[in-house]
């Protein structure tokens, strides 16, 4: 049978389905191939055929002419809207190369004589070289787009002739703060000092909370800020430094500009507190801090904007409820060093040591002398026993909501 011979669709189908052999053999040049897909397309009355038939037809074209489904798709929709199949050949190469190799050499030269300058100026040294200075070989870059020198700086002829490396630049060194670890050796007042930001929305930064927590006690006061600037942090570092009931000998920080700055500098200088900072590619340094922010102050908080004008509000909450609950009635695990029969040491965190952080400053030998001058183990027991923990952690909760249904009141009133 030949292709000649198919003159149904039933045919093409049995064709198809491969009950019958068949010889057959479509030319190879692209034009006779679209004259004999024309053919069949006439020869059955493609636009009249039923939805069926037709897929079986473009299937066997498919098969017989090599083309793919989508060239075939467009082939068939220009034969339906004009009744003939016509080969459009292209003839051009794509767009027309303006600026050859010597030009990309040219710009190779330029840059090298004048430091590699900004677009603006290479584009103005052109004109001039071929305007005023009547320069012949730099008629075509003379009206190049700005946009395009870019464009031929990335090209492998530019790169293959110019190369530019930067050595990394090293951080300005500021001689505030020292870098090193803090080594706290079992006596309280060593803290680890971050900052938490609560989110941007629309452009508009939100509140900004403190999360210092000692090494030793695990002993942890948060405050919240406006913005971190001098103006608004100096007056809660204060608060925050007097919060702690125990003396503070050394105040740990990141590198920040908000806590590596000569005002904090001067005031713990005042206050008789060293300063260190942490070091470079050590991100345990200030892991403690980093911990609580994510175990204490994202779980109250969570990780939604709010606006900067509730800090004090915020803070409210934090030294009436946020910062009682954690140091006097939240457990928190402490490691105990072990050292194997190699003389190895690891760090476990055991049940049997976990404690509130007010329990662990009392189980401090001689604890007393870490006090403050006006602070006493009494004041302090009336602060822990004056609600249980399940007191305590409801109260926490009670007005964690009532802090969070005032700011989605105020949202909805604004929105």
């Amino acid at each position: 049978m030949k292709l000649d011979n198919l003159k149904s669709i039933e045919q093409i189908a049995a064709f198809l389905s491969g009950s019958q052999a068949i010889a057959f053999a479509v030319a190879t040049t692209k034009d006779e191939r679209y004259r004999f897909i024309e053919m069949l397309l006439k020869r059955f009355n493609y636009p009249r055929l039923k939805r069926r038939d037709k897929g079986i037809l473009i299937q066997f074209l498919i098969k017989v002419s090599g083309y793919s489904r989508q060239q075939l798709t467009r082939m068939i929709k220009q034969f339906v809207k004009t009744g003939r199949l016509e080969r459009h050949q292209k003839t051009t190469n794509g767009f027309e190369k303006v600026y050859t190799s010597e030009d990309i050499l040219l710009l190779v030269e330029m840059d090298k004589r004048h430091d590699t300058p900004n677009g603006f100026m290479i584009k103005k040294l052109c004109e001039r070289a071929f305007h005023i200075f009547n320069d012949a070989a730099y008629e075509r870059l003379s009206g190049i787009s700005m946009s395009h020198i870019y464009n031929l700086r990335k090209s492998s002829t530019y790169k293959n002739q110019r190369h530019h490396y930067e050595k990394t630049k090293g951080n300005k060194c500021v001689h505030i703060g020292e870098r090193r670890k803090p080594r706290a050796n079992g006596q309280p007042g060593y803290i680890r000092i971050d900052t938490v930001h609560q989110g941007d929305f629309d452009g508009c930064k939100g509140v900004y909370h403190i999360n210092a927590v000692d090494e030793v006690t695990q002993f942890e006061i948060v405050m919240s800020v406006e913005k971190i600037s001098e103006s608004y942090l100096i007056p809660v570092l204060k608060l925050l430094i007097e919060s702690f009931p125990f003396k503070i000998i050394n105040f740990h920080s990141d590198n920040g500009s908000e806590y590596i700055n000569a005002m904090v500098a001067k005031l713990l200088n005042k206050l008789k507190i060293e300063m260190t900072k942490s070091r470079p590619r050590t991100s345990t340094d200030n892991a403690l801090a980093e911990g609580k922010n994510a175990s204490i102050v994202r779980k109250i908080f969570g990780y939604s904007h709010i606006p900067q004008y509730y800090a004090t509000l915020i803070n409210e909450f934090n030294v009436s409820a946020l910062n009682p609950y954690v140091n006097y009635h939240r457990p928190c695990l402490y490691s105990t060093t072990i050292t194997d029969s190699k003389g190895k040491q690891k760090k476990k965190y055991r049940y049997q040591d976990m404690d509130t952080p007010y329990e662990k400053l009392k189980s401090i030998p001689d604890a007393k002398k870490y006090l403050k001058e006006e602070m006493t183990f009494e004041k302090l027991d009336d602060i822990a026993s004056s609600m249980s923990d399940n007191q305590a952690a409801d109260y926490l909760q009670t007005q964690r909501k009532l802090l969070f249904k005032h700011i989605d009141e105020d949202r909805l009133k604004s929105a």
